[in-house]
């Protein structure tokens, strides 16, 4: 078992660390750097004092980075060329003319920056059984070459019509281009059916590669002799030497990092949780393990990599709140970020946020130190909250009120996303919270939903730095095998699952990985049908009794259709590097944070009794109201609630039925 392990966890506000060194746990918080994150990462690194470990190549670094996800939403790519077969140029402008809102005629268009001139077209082609019917001769490899050298791209796409049967072509484009770009070829990065979501993907991977590549090395080298692994957004890890071809299986690298945690922290099966943050919050329910989806969508374009299931809304402690045209109050999308950040934070920001808010309402006391240092400033967020107060005629603490009630309810909303418009009922799961700020918002968010237990893991604040640490590396393979089930036999799909499983073995092996797991699936439909379910194999008679029960759990019928085999799907994964740690919190500095004397203060909504987590007794129960402090993250207990202190560290807040 490894002993010194780093997790760091890079949000739009600020950049969490967990160290794990020598079965102790460590924590830390500095802000973010969001035009160089790697700056921000060397100052925590710093401020642990690990220099020894890393120079000797005696620590592991886990890194959940936004660096793919900032470069998507932004359309900060590199200048990518797409390669396609004639007439399919303008596919990926096309897409599927499907509609978000069906009934809106101007409907808004995908953020997607490909040009025209940055499209070519190759007169190759294959049928849908991989047969060659158009060979791609050597003219027509030179002339794509010198129209690529002339259009002086950074990156190319190579997109062919089957290529996930036969893939031969791309490769020859590849091998033809030789180093001169990052190539991204489907049918590594997604070797499956549809080739609007296959095409997206490539490309989008290709955009990336550059950015993440250059990151990646300058974080590889600095770190040296000490390896550094990624978190993937399904929430299996990757060396960072590979990840950079895979830039696309990054987008929800930090978001996915809490999930692994929470299904090792929490106790209950049955989880739903919100991670909020400075910047967004990221929502996901959770049903024994995390759901894993290849249906997911960034700024609009469909991802088809397999990633966890989370919804994410712009809702954090930074969110800006603002009157709009009409006299009403807003809150979000927009954040402060972590520069100039809230006003309270006294770096510059004027505009008020949620985090001001909480500071004006007494839930946020003004001698609590955030990241360990950042004093707050209760005189400007006061100042910040009167600023929209006065236009609509409230109060500071009526304004703070007001934002806390609207924010709750982005939140809620996308809870409700997340459970009953899919037909879960949120009373049967437990609510849990994770990020700087989701402690002051958990009892709310809970009443409005229904719920009557919450949880608060150990080291909630960094908690997605600690699932890094907590993460198996591993990979998520898929090969398009399109067939009917009655006419295969469990022999030729095992050896379908064998070719997957070397693929991967191979990779996981240039890691240090030997041990290795594997989960097999298949993404079954009805003959004629379009959408599949994923069914675990367990033979074909099993998978075919499976399908036939989700498919009258999902959509309330069965069918007299043969079931036909879409794709075939393999996880890999080892056991996690390290054994979960100890439920004593250790503070990093504890000079540094304040204790608050309770004795003689009154619990009212403007002056809050507080307690620190540490001295909390395993197994009392306290009504509430009153604030729990602790390193990175406040939690506040509202009237009719308790918390409890249990022995694997969880805190447990139970509202009582009146």
């Amino acid at each position: 078992m490894e002993k010194n392990l780093l997790g760091i966890d890079t949000g739009g506000t600020f950049t969490d660390f967990v160290l794990v060194r020598d079965d102790k746990v460590l924590t830390h918080k500095v802000l973010s750097t969001p035009d160089a994150p790697e700056q921000a990462i060397f100052e925590g690194i710093h401020d642990l004092g690990v220099q020894d470990l890393l120079a000797s190549g005696n620590l592991i670094i886990v890194h959940g980075t936004t660096v793919a996800t900032n470069a998507a939403l932004q359309q900060k790519g590199a200048k990518t060329a797409y390669i396609t077969n004639e007439g399919l140029a303008d596919i990926l402008t096309i897409g599927r003319q499907t509609r978000s809102q069906l009934y809106q005629l101007q409907p808004s268009k995908p953020m997607i920056s490909l040009d025209a001139s940055l499209t070519f077209e190759v007169t190759t082609r294959r049928s849908a059984q991989g047969e060659l019917l158009t060979d791609l001769d050597e003219d027509s490899l030179n002339h794509l070459v010198s129209q690529i050298d002339a259009a002086k791209p950074q990156a190319v796409a190579i997109n062919l019509l089957f290529s996930f049967v036969n893939d031969k072509e791309e490769k020859q484009i590849q091998d033809k281009l030789g180093d001169a770009y990052f190539i991204s070829r489907s049918s590594y990065v997604l070797p499956e059916y549809r080739e609007y979501e296959r095409g997206i993907a490539t490309w989008m991977n290709a955009s990336l590669g550059p950015l993440l590549n250059n990151y990646l090395a300058e974080l590889s080298a600095a770190f040296a002799p000490s390896p550094v692994t990624i978190m993937q957004s399904s929430g299996l890890t990757i060396a960072a030497g590979q990840a950079a071809k895979r830039g696309i299986n990054l987008l929800l690298s930090g978001p996915a990092g809490g999930l692994s945690a929470a299904t090792t922290q929490v106790q209950p099966d049955k989880l739903m949780t919100f991670d909020m943050g400075g910047t967004s919050t990221d929502v996901s329910l959770i049903d024994e393990d995390i759901k894993i989806t290849n249906q997911g969508h960034i700024a609009g374009l469909p991802i088809a990599i397999p990633m966890a299931d989370i919804h994410t809304i712009g809702a954090g402690g930074g969110s800006i709140a603002y009157v709009d045209q009409g006299g009403i109050l807003q809150v979000g999308p927009l954040s402060a970020g972590a520069k100039p950040g809230p006003a309270c934070y006294g770096l510059g920001g004027t505009q008020p946020t949620v985090t001001d808010a909480n500071v004006v309402l007494k839930r946020l006391p003004a001698n609590q130190l955030l990241a360990g240092s950042l004093a707050i400033d209760e005189s400007k967020a006061i100042t910040a909250i009167l600023s929209i107060g006065r236009q609509l005629g409230l109060s500071a603490t009526q304004t703070a009120e007001g934002i806390i009630a609207i924010a709750n309810e982005h939140m809620a909303q996308a809870l409700r996303l997340i459970s009953i418009q899919r037909g879960f009922d949120p009373r049967e799961f437990t609510l849990t919270c994770f990020g700087g700020a989701g402690g002051l918002h958990l009892c709310d968010l809970a009443e409005m939903l229904e719920i009557s237990t919450a949880v608060i893991p150990l080291h909630s604040g960094v908690l997605s730095a600690l699932g890094m640490l907590c993460a198996k590396p591993g990979r998520e393979l898929v090969k398009t095998k399109l067939s009917l089930l009655q006419e295969l036999n469990n022999k030729q799909i095992q050896q379908w699952l064998d070719e997957l499983y070397q693929h991967g073995y191979r990779e996981l092996k240039q890691e240090g990985v030997t041990d290795i797991y594997s989960q097999a699936s298949l993404d079954l439909r009805y003959q004629g049908q379009s959408h599949t379910l994923n069914i675990p194999f367990n033979g074909i008679p099993g998978c075919q009794h499976e399908f036939q029960n989700q498919h009258q759990l999902r959509y309330g019928h069965q069918l007299n259709q043969p079931i036909e085999l879409l794709n075939i799907r393999l996880r890999l994964s080892s056991p996690s590097r390290i054994d979960m740690p100890k439920p004593q919190p250790v503070s990093r500095d504890r000079s540094r944070l304040p204790r608050i004397d309770n004795s003689g203060k009154p619990a009212d909504a403007n002056n809050y009794k507080t307690v620190r987590r540490e001295e909390l007794i395993e197994g009392n129960s306290l009504p509430g109201p009153f604030l729990i402090l602790e390193d990175h993250t406040l939690t506040r207990v509202k009237e009719n609630w308790t918390a409890t202190l249990t022995s694997s560290g969880s805190l447990i807040l139970h509202k009582e039925i009146i």
